[in-house]
């Protein structure tokens, strides 16, 4: 009889234990995220976005006599309430160049770690136009590749940490397109991660949607701000990868007062874009300048505009010479 009692409780104890792994690995499963087949093992939660420009249907255009801008798209708002000071064609969707890459890195640190590694993949390697100077083989943290995109707008650096989220850049593209709609920019559509042309393929934005964006990230993700923010690093050599001399290319960071970054993009359909953050006497201003022929000159009309609404004037002596 004791031998029986024992038996049975062995099979009960086995059954026992298959239940609670198999309910560990759904569980888990559940836990992860799949685009087309991929899985994300590091996703993390869901910020909401609770923040929007302040813009109807009527103010697409507000005070756009205010400003002469040959820029087909613009918009400056005030980073904490939202209040729109100045909009152009706010939400006409645009091709957006390299400013695409604040969503890459959105997607990044959602799904990854900073010192989560990267190898560099051929693809990436020749992937051309702007560049950090990746060679295939490579290894970088996640850190070290958004400086590399961020600050020279390396196309090689995007499309690593693409390929290292999840397989297949188109993939991280998908990833980018669920992330815009979760946000509310409803009139993005990304299919990459650098913001290059490709023939019979279109992706845009808007200047109001790049707002949201760009604000979401940049509230929300500190280490962002800092690496957006940075005017020069050196990513010294070790093992797995040579030394990188990197400076911010972002138009006005050191220049005008009070801007902190965000990000520039070039292509020769979407013309001269940028997106700056600044802050001067306690206002904080947001603005977004698509297609324009002079996105420096153009931004500092737009940022004296801004701040002289809040009566603010910034002098810039350095710009005006």
């Amino acid at each position: 009889m004791g031998k029986t009692v024992v038996i049975a409780l062995v099979v009960i104890v086995a059954i026992g234990a298959f239940f609670v792994f198999r309910g560990e690995n759904k569980a888990s499963s559940n836990a992860t995220s799949s685009v087309q087949g991929q899985v994300v093992k590091n996703k993390k939660p869901q910020i909401p976005n609770n923040w929007f420009p302040k813009i109807s249907a009527f103010e697409v255009n507000k005070n756009a006599n205010d400003v002469s801008l040959s820029a087909k798209s613009a918009i400056i708002v005030n980073y904490d309430t939202g209040e729109v000071i100045f909009a152009k064609n706010a939400k006409e969707r645009l091709p957006v160049a390299s400013t695409v890459k604040i969503m890459t890195a959105l997607v990044a640190l959602e799904n990854a770690e900073l010192n989560d590694v990267f190898v560099v993949s051929e693809k990436a390697s020749n992937v051309g136009e702007n560049s950090m100077g990746l060679v295939k083989g490579e290894v970088l943290t996640l850190r070290e590749l958004l400086y590399g995109m961020m600050l020279v707008s390396g196309n090689d650096a995007a499309v690593t940490v693409a390929e290292g989220i999840v397989q297949g850049e188109e993939n991280f593209a998908a990833m980018m397109n669920e992330k815009a709609k979760a946000i509310g920019a409803g009139d993005t559509v990304f299919i990459n991660a650098t913001g290059l042309d490709e023939d019979g393929r279109i992706q845009y934005s808007t200047a109001y949607d790049l707002a949201t964006i760009a604000r979401y990230t940049w509230e929300n993700y500190s280490e962002f701000r800092k690496i957006a923010s940075t005017d020069h690093i050196i990513l010294e050599e070790n093992s797995r990868h040579k030394a990188f001399d990197l400076y911010n290319d972002t138009n006005l960071l050191t220049t005008y007062p009070g801007v902190k970054g965000i990000k520039p993009g070039f292509t020769w359909e979407a013309g001269l874009c940028l997106v700056t953050y600044a802050q001067n006497d306690g206002k904080k201003l947001l603005a977004v300048i698509l297609g324009s022929d002079d996105r420096r000159g153009e931004m500092v009309k737009l940022l004296d505009y801004g701040f002289a609404k809040y009566g603010i004037k910034v002098e810039h002596p350095g710009l005006d010479l």
